[in-house]
């Protein structure tokens, strides 16, 4: 599928928690648009200095004919060019392209499966979760936050799957902790084969140990920083293993955003790795 860029008026504007929840008009993104998969969205109007786009996962996406063709996605105001989005109202036309990054890979049959959401991290495994029951996968969310205002989807979660365990650090929602303190039991409890994952990086890698030891897969959703979201300016570049045993930095935007847990060196996030191919040449410049 082709990326598309489209002009996409507001159709409307929600505040969930510390979160505002966009609804755009953009048929064209909405056409294809999969569980997983992002839009890039341009921030501070015609004269900003604010050059690269912000990145955010489709919470969902309508064809045509339903609402004129929209997408949904989740912004948290996070910076300049964030709290500019989070300023616009119903009605006002955004500079928007997508559908970018690969989708969340589904099974070939069905499987006992586990969601984690990290705060907004949730809003792509909500359409995840429905595609999962479609293919008649039992699933269960675990989801975490710092606080609950923080706490994204829950009620659509348990709306879609029924059981949702809630953490966060300070005990206002749910239990206290950490998702990963619940992690392990909820796996257990439903035999899961795979867990699904968004959120902070830390997150993702703790979820993805977690898995390893558990031997079963993960498939998580980075959150790099993608300026271009079509592999041009290597900023959200990660160190993942191949298929080939060799380690060799990938572009979140176009090889992922989705990746197998097990293969990403987490440890090595941010860094040049010295075993990595191409790393001697790098490492002259």
């Amino acid at each position: 599928m082709t990326p598309v860029q489209e002009q996409a008026e507001i159709f409307a504007l929600q505040k969930v928690g510390d979160y505002v929840q966009f609804t755009v008009i953009a048929p064209k993104i909405a056409q294809d648009a999969k569980p997983g998969q992002f839009v890039a969205v341009a921030v501070g109007g015609e004269n900003t200095a604010m050059i690269l786009r912000r990145s955010f996962a489709l919470l969902s996406a309508t064809p045509s004919g339903d609402f004129a063709g929209t997408v949904q996605f989740v912004v948290a105001d996070a910076g300049a060019g964030t709290r500019w989005l989070t300023q616009r109202r119903t009605g006002d036309v955004i500079d928007i392209v997508g559908p970018l990054g690969v989708p969340f890979p589904l099974p070939s049959s069905p499987v006992p499966a586990v969601l984690v959401g990290g705060g907004y991290g949730t809003a792509p495994l909500l359409p995840l979760a429905q595609a999962l029951k479609a293919n008649g996968s039992e699933v269960e969310f675990v989801l975490g936050a710092s606080t609950s205002t923080r706490l994204f989807g829950e009620l659509a979660a348990k709306r879609l799957a029924g059981r949702v365990t809630v953490t966060t650090d300070d005990g206002t929602s749910g239990q206290r902790g950490i998702v990963t303190d619940v992690l392990p039991e909820v796996i257990e409890r439903v035999r899961a084969q795979i867990v699904y994952a968004c959120g902070p990086m830390g997150m993702l890698r703790a979820v993805s140990e977690l898995a390893q030891a558990f031997r079963i897969h993960a498939q998580v959703a980075v959150e790099e920083s993608m300026a271009c979201g079509i592999g041009v300016c290597m900023t959200c570049v990660l160190p993942v293993v191949g298929d080939d045993g060799y380690s060799r930095f990938v572009r979140s935007c176009v090889e992922g955003p989705i990746f197998d847990g097990t293969r990403v060196r987490w440890r090595d996030v941010g860094t040049l790795p010295p075993d990595l191919v191409g790393a001697e040449a790098m490492g002259g410049h």
